[in-house]
């Protein structure tokens, strides 16, 4: 983090009160006269601020938030918190008011944005064609190019690239994995937005298929040697082709560390999945696209404990494709056959991309 002097303090309490600010000191709360920056204190650690404008002396608190593995690990998750807390600190009686929220810039400047309602992300536009058309004249066509062969084998050397870069922190990675139970976006979110009951769905198996997910949690919770770079939404709606294998992605998602399941499954199941909307089985051109992209992985980076750990990624995976409220005209038995291939796939102790038809039964 960078510094903050008394004049990066000085000048955003003028532009946040609109009159000119006479800093009198900064520090610790009985050690306010020996602070000449915020950095000398740690970030995370209150900073008591008195100051002098219109005449009129006033006391504030500058308070920010440590990295921690609490849920705090990303500026993202610290961002989030500080938001909620100056929207909702003011709402409360008794409670201590918030008089804004700001930023650090890598400059050492402060800036408000207490008045946000809203955030939003400005992207630059690229040219180019949704991956899942491909799929689309595949499951239509019932053949697939050499083209699509090469497409598929340079999605899965991409993956190859991105998740030789390592970062073996435990913390990201059991919370990647804590994540994919109990985030909003996983699949105790995605659960929770089923129906109670809807055709042969029901409490009873949802309930079955959470709670095997739970025992995988334990049983790869603590690999974190495995902790990598990864996209997080790898799936034919994010990822735009050009000309040949020429492509980019969008919409990055969850963490910019996790497991290189979550990536290689995202792909994979929606070959699967039309495939069955095809002819109700794995067979065909995304029979050959889909063992094509696990054997090109998987030789490639020799990372054979990937089949160990695939399963409860498959299983949210499958828990958004048969979910009524994405698909609601998925036909009934394919909507079956998901939620066989959810259930068998937790159930064996490593998954098999060459058995794939086994677990729709």
């Amino acid at each position: 983090m960078p510094t903050v002097t008394r004049e990066a303090v000085k000048e955003y309490l003028e532009r946040l009160l609109r009159k000119p600010v006479r800093i009198l000191s900064m520090g610790g709360h009985d050690k306010q006269e020996l602070a000449g920056d915020l950095k000398a204190f740690g970030y995370g650690t209150p900073l008591f601020i008195e100051y002098e404008s219109g005449g009129e002396r006033s006391q504030v608190v500058l308070e920010t938030m440590s990295p921690s593995s609490f849920g705090h690990d990303h500026f993202s998750d610290r961002a989030e918190a500080i938001l909620w807390e100056h929207s909702a600190f003011n709402r409360l009686p008794r409670h201590v008011r918030s008089l804004d929220s700001g930023a650090f810039l890598g400059s050492g400047a402060i800036v408000s944005t207490g008045d946000a309602e809203e955030f939003f992300l400005l992207t630059e536009f690229v040219q180019g064609e949704g991956y899942f058309k491909d799929l689309d004249r595949i499951r239509d066509s019932g053949s697939a190019s050499e083209t699509d062969i090469g497409r598929a084998t340079a999605l899965s050397n991409y993956l190859v690239e991105i998740h030789a870069r390592k970062h073996p922190v435990a913390a990201l990675y059991t919370r990647r994995i804590r994540d994919l139970l109990g985030h909003g976006e996983c699949i105790m979110g995605l659960i929770d937005n089923y129906p109670d009951r809807y055709e042969f769905i029901d409490q009873d198996l949802l309930k079955r298929v959470e709670s095997a997910c739970l025992e995988w949690r334990w049983k790869i919770k603590d690999r974190v040697h495995r902790l990598c770079q990864v996209h997080g939404d790898f799936h034919p709606w994010n990822i735009l082709f050009r000309e040949g294998n020429d492509f980019t992605l969008l919409d990055r998602s969850r963490g910019e560390w996790g497991e290189p399941a979550d990536d290689v499954s995202c792909m994979t199941i929606n070959y699967l999945f039309a495939s069955l909307l095809r002819s109700g089985r794995l067979e065909g051109p995304f029979e050959r696209l889909f063992v094509r992209f696990w054997e090109n992985y998987l030789q490639r980076t020799n990372d054979s404990e990937l089949l160990d750990v695939a399963a409860p990624f498959y299983a949210w995976r499958g828990l958004v494709i048969a979910n009524p409220l994405w698909y609601p005209r998925l036909p009934v038995d394919v909507r079956r056959a998901v939620f066989n291939f959810i259930v068998n796939v937790l159930a064996d102790d490593r998954f098999d991309y060459t058995a794939v038809n086994r677990y729709l039964k």
